[in-house]
């Protein structure tokens, strides 16, 4: 019975070996590369279970975004000063069988070629300006130019230089007060000299406003008195036209106005003679009627 089972045995040991030996998987984050004795014969090979012989080697890349992240790196501005700089650096493989063969597939020794590179370019460029400068507004700049400088270096090692970007810069408690305290000074020179060109722009739209309002009063008083004046002038041919049809009952019209304007008004002092023409419809009111 039991000299039976050997064969069986010895079988499932040679399958067990074959299966650990001759199969592999790669999974979606991976790329593998199929060697024999160094030499690469498949390249990429897609996710899910595949063979090999025995003494074939497999190598498994990562195909996702690599971040390396360095901090407080210390860098010297052209102006002398010492900046702390936390920066990270994104990557990709992009020729598997490129970044093999320059680096033996190793992620330490590509992120290392990598950190090189991109340092060497960050002393460059933060060498090459003022310590107020980096502080203030040239992050996205610096950033574009260590991308710009390092991904052609990259390339050849079939990596895929995907971003550089300057995370916080950090400055010694005194050289930051100092810092900050001229950025300080600066934005209250702007702002005072924003407020004072509002300030004469509003006095000048004021003044504007007043010379236009100016002009529309005396504008309007001028149409006005036209108005009246034309008004007055018609009138006043209208009284001549009424006195030249009916002079008598114009001149009693006049004259029953006359009384309305001064007589029996209170505090009046009226001083006439009594033979005053004034007088000559109130002593004779058939006069008048009469005429």
């Amino acid at each position: 019975m039991h000299a039976r089972l050997l064969p069986l045995i010895a079988a499932a040991v040679v399958l067990a070996f074959l299966g650990l030996t001759c199969l592999y998987t790669v999974n979606e984050t991976e790329v593998a590369l199929h060697t024999r004795f160094g030499a690469i014969l498949e390249a990429g090979s897609a996710a899910g279970l595949h063979w090999k012989l025995p003494w074939d080697q497999v190598v498994k890349l990562d195909r996702r975004v690599l971040t390396e992240e360095h901090v407080r790196e210390g860098f010297v501005t052209r102006d002398g000063r010492t900046l702390l700089v936390d920066y990270f650096i994104k990557w990709r493989i992009q020729d598997p069988v490129r970044y093999y063969e320059s680096t033996g597939g190793s992620e330490s020794s590509a992120a290392a070629r990598l950190y090189d590179w991109v340092r060497q370019g960050m002393r460059r460029e933060l060498a090459e300006r003022t310590e107020e400068q980096v502080v203030t507004a040239d992050g996205p700049a610096i950033s574009a130019a260590l991308l710009e400088q390092a991904a052609p270096a990259a390339a050849p090692l079939g990596i895929q230089l995907i971003d550089v970007g300057v995370q916080n810069l950090d400055l010694p408690e005194e050289v930051a007060t100092r810092v900050y305290d001229g950025m300080r000074e600066s934005f209250n020179t702007l702002a005072n000299r924003r407020r004072a060109e509002g300030a004469s722009a509003a006095a000048s739209i004021r003044a504007a406003a007043d010379r236009q309002r100016t002009e529309i009063i005396a504008n309007a008083d001028r149409e006005a008195l036209e108005i009246k004046g034309s008004a007055d002038a018609q009138a006043a041919d209208i009284y001549a036209r009424a006195y030249a049809a009916q002079p008598d009952f114009y001149a009693f019209y006049r004259s029953l106005q006359a009384y309305e304007r001064s007589l029996g008004k209170p505090g009046d002092v009226l001083v006439l003679t009594p033979d005053s023409e004034f007088f000559k419809y109130l002593k004779d009111p058939g006069q008048a009627t009469h005429r």
